[in-house]
């Protein structure tokens, strides 16, 4: 009874300074820095007792959302370079943090964390680990999961095809790519019937064309037995890959045996999206650009977007006149990368006597 009174006295005393805490927090918030890599919504709990220790509870935070950091931007290779990094460490690379939703669940404390990793810090945390980090970049696209029983000589697609129904049921929080499953169609049935003896050279078209999607995984599932031999062609931002995976002592009854195979394959379309995403921060291009001097709103506006550009590791103004504002832009890439980034932001450069001049799109 007496340990069970000072647990309620603690909660009332964690009540008290819980608005401070709050207020705290919500400062925190502010100084978010935009150039940042963010961890958000990251649940943190730990058992409310007698020894309760805040602290720890953020340490723990941090720590956890070091360890999704890096799931999110390396590849399933790079991410075993990675381990036991010190707290000193992770918390030298945090920008802030920021705490939300503090409740007591059954005397279990939760909580969840945002944290914002300074992009510069990190990138030059995985460099000197010789890993090249990707642009964590979201990416929709079309999965079609054909299933190949080679005993009864079956071609399933939506029907008893036990990929298609548990494809999207269990996701990783640091997963980047949201698959489009294709919904039941007889057409789409009755085209790989017809194209069942060379199903791995059918393109699929046909049903492509109808989700309008430009990025696609065609996934060709042959089952023998208690083993699978999977045919994987991946189409992303205009690259196309194509793998081949074996699983061995499969047991279709058990669900663990299948998320498995679906995790693997998962993590196998992930890495070849962050391949593509790579930043490589051992290309350093230097880069020569002039602002209109008389546009500061424009300039500053210039500034912003190059702050926000992750593959521009530094810039300076190396020279001004009455017309002309020369920046050093150094960036961590292929120039037309850089140009397509700044595109995207609405201005256009024009090479001018080698020097890139920016144009504002009207």
């Amino acid at each position: 009874m007496q340990i069970k009174k000072k647990i309620n006295n603690l909660n009332r005393l964690y009540i008290i300074f819980f608005s401070s805490v709050l207020f705290i927090n919500i400062v925190l918030c502010t100084t978010l820095n935009a150039n940042s890599f963010k961890i958000t919504d990251l649940e943190i709990s730990e058992p409310f007792v007698l020894n309760f220790n805040k602290e720890e509870v953020i340490d723990k935070g941090f720590k956890k959302a070091f360890s999704e950091l890096v799931s999110t931007i390396t590849t399933s290779d790079d991410k075993k370079k990675i381990k036991d990094v010190k707290l000193s460490t992770i918390k030298n690379l945090i920008d802030s943090f920021t705490m939300s939703n503090e409740r007591f669940i059954k005397n279990i404390y939760k909580v969840n964390f945002d944290v914002s990793f300074n992009i510069k810090n990190t990138l030059s945390f995985f460099e000197k680990k010789n890993i090249f980090p990707s642009i964590p970049i979201q990416k929709k696209l079309l999965l079609i999961p054909v299933f190949v029983n080679l005993q009864s000589d079956q071609i399933q697609l939506f029907d008893k095809n036990i990929f298609y129904e548990q494809w999207n049921k269990k996701n990783k929080r640091y997963y980047l790519l949201n698959y489009i499953l294709p919904s039941e169609d007889l057409e789409d049935i009755n085209l790989i019937l017809q194209n069942s003896e060379s199903i791995e050279d059918y393109s699929f078209d046909r049903t492509i064309k109808k989700y309008d999607l430009e990025d696609y995984v065609i996934v060709i599932i042959y089952k023998n037995k208690n083993e699978l031999r999977v045919l994987s062609k991946m189409q992303l931002n205009q690259s196309f890959k194509i793998n081949n995976t074996k699983f061995k002592n499969v047991n279709f009854n058990e669900n663990e045996d299948i998320d498995l195979v679906l995790e693997r394959l998962k993590t196998i379309y992930e890495n070849y999206w962050k391949e593509i995403n790579q930043i490589n921060t051992s290309i350093k291009l230097p880069i020569t650009i002039s602002v209109n001097s008389n546009k500061h709103k424009k300039i500053k506006i210039f500034e912003n977007i190059l702050d926000q550009l992750i593959l521009v590791s530094n810039y300076e103004i190396v020279k001004f006149d009455s017309k002309k504002i020369y920046y050093k832009v150094v960036y961590n890439g292929p120039p037309d990368k850089f140009f397509e980034n700044i595109k995207e932001k609405n201005l256009i450069a024009e090479n001018i006597n080698q020097i890139w001049e920016i144009k504002w799109k009207i």
